[in-house]
């Protein structure tokens, strides 16, 4: 019996931020994937490995964690005052879906990056030495992230001494702008989308006795349900292990989860959510603790404002996804809700929060026009690396 060949497609490997995906540009995909449809997303998920049922991603280049589990494609923009139109894959690892509800925050620095080693950015717009200032759509949430990536000899720098938390080794830092960052469109409403700072959530008696939640719910960076990490049972000091071995903790949370997307307008029936994972996140907080980061690290209570512990499709993310951070420092620029007050309350321009694998530093200007909240814009520093490229093989029946 003849089986079809393997077929080489350009790609790239690259980390950014905390996270690792397979990068294309659009333009060397094969034809049938270069529109989004059937035939695009078996092709990520054979790349990738999935689905797996062994949960592992042996035959594939994902690394069996939501951090790893992903691609991305880049191509020049048609957008005014854009350099690349920047589209996000987020694989399912045991089941047969591709999610594009959402960005990837970590992957956005990559991206600035991988638009220069492409030769998607104009030549006239990269410095011999100095900051390239990619201007990057997020074709995912129609947002604007401004990349400014280091160049020395007109390339990428990808070397240097920024230390990023969850991350082993120091490189060049980049510094991410998302402008606009609260969801102002048609899917989810406003950045609260129910109008208010604090809810009380409904959800089943067993993962609250009362039935009930106080919650922060907001649309910034991406969808995220905060909550209070002692109402569920939690200090925020946990680390992986202490909530991806246990089955209940995490069905709990997801109960969490699927209520919240129900209250955001985000899905319509609670079965929805088994096919949008990537979003809304989940994410707990807490006053600062002195706890031991997952290098073994101490960090005290002194060096950050508050705590957060947040899960990616359905497991506790090991440092924190960028895009959550978004939706942290905006939560926490504003008087009143969770984040904020965890944080200590009042007005906050930034603000140092504890995760897993460390501390991170995230900046939000908001402020308040008519009665509604607005941020203008978020920042952070993240690096990224292109750890190997050349072309990925995929076999040729497989999309």
């Amino acid at each position: 019996m003849a089986h079809a060949a393997q077929v080489k497609i350009p790609a790239t490997y690259m980390r950014g931020g905390t996270s690792k995906g397979v990068f294309f540009r659009l333009q060397d995909l094969p034809e049938r994937c270069q529109a989004p449809g059937e035939a695009r997303d078996r092709l990520f998920m054979r790349v990738i490995g999935s689905p797996d049922p062994y949960a592992a991603q042996i035959d594939g280049m994902g690394g069996a964690t939501s951090s790893t589990s992903k691609c991305v494609i880049l191509s020049k923009s048609s957008r005014p005052e854009h350099d690349v139109d920047y589209l996000y894959g987020q694989v399912s690892i045991d089941k047969p879906f591709v999610d594009w509800s959402g960005n990837c925050g970590n992957l956005s620095t990559a991206a600035g990056a991988f638009a220069i080693h492409a030769g998607l950015v104009d030549p006239a717009r990269i410095p011999a030495n100095g900051v390239c200032v990619v201007r990057i759509w997020q074709a995912n949430i129609g947002k604007t992230i401004i990349a400014h990536v280091p160049v020395t000899g007109g390339q990428v720098q990808e070397t240097g001494d920024f230390e990023l938390d969850g991350v082993t080794f120091p490189a060049a830092e980049i510094v991410l702008e998302f402008l606009d960052p609260s969801d102002d469109g048609d899917e989810g409403g406003s950045m609260f989308p129910t109008g208010n700072l604090v809810d009380d959530l409904e959800v089943p008696e067993s993962v609250a006795n009362a039935g009930t939640l106080k919650v922060t719910m907001i649309n910034a960076g991406i969808p995220t349900i905060f909550v209070n990490a002692e109402d569920i049972g939690y200090q925020g000091t946990e680390l992986r292990e202490d909530i991806n071995g246990d089955p209940e903790a995490l069905a709990r949370f997801e109960a969490i989860r699927i209520a919240g997307a129900l209250r955001m307008g985000l899905i319509k029936t609670p079965a929805e959510a088994a096919t949008r994972q990537h979003t809304p996140k989940i994410a707990f907080v807490s006053k600062p603790k002195d706890y031991a980061a997952s290098s073994g690290k101490t960090v005290t209570a002194g060096e950050v404002d508050l705590l957060v512990r947040a899960l990616s499709m359905g497991k506790l993310h090991h440092a924190m996804m960028g895009t959550a951070a978004v939706a942290i420092g905006t939560a926490a620029a504003i008087p009143g809700t969770l984040v904020n007050l965890a944080a200590g309350g009042g007005e906050r321009t930034s603000v140092r929060f504890g995760h897993p694998s460390g501390t991170l530093r995230v900046g939000a200007e908001a402020r308040l026009v008519d009665g509604q909240w607005t941020v203008t814009k978020a920042i952070m520093s993240r690096s990224a690396r292109v750890l190997m490229e050349g072309w990925v093989r995929v076999p040729g029946d497989a999309f």
